[in-house]
């Protein structure tokens, strides 16, 4: 199951790219309501998107990020068909990608 929704479009030379990435994000600080015990560390450290083998972000985060966060950004360069990979990695070395053509 692909953990990354993702469109990107060219508007006046500007792409601008909307991802939505599923994941649990979990602090490390919330309790399992069950047991009391705390649930383990587990978000996304690093999301990179690249255009023509070129980075053009990367994002660096951490725990304090919200559950199936949502990333929008915009670059210059890209056009209609061209090709974007945006992956992320996790702390527990979990990682996903996924390409997307510009429209």
């Amino acid at each position: 199951m692909a953990s990354i929704k993702i469109r990107a479009k060219v508007s006046d030379g500007v792409t601008t790219v909307k991802a939505l990435i599923k994941h649990p994000m979990e602090t490390g600080r919330r309790k399992n309501k069950k047991t009391g015990k705390l649930i383990p560390a587990h978000y996304i450290q690093e999301v990179t998107c690249e255009h023509k083998g070129k980075t053009v972000i990367t994002a660096l985060w951490g725990p304090a990020v919200s559950k199936n966060p949502y990333l929008s950004f915009k670059f210059r360069g890209a056009k209609k068909g061209d090709t974007l990979k945006l992956s992320w990695v996790d702390n527990k070395g979990e990682k996903d990608s996924v390409e997307a053509q510009v429209s």
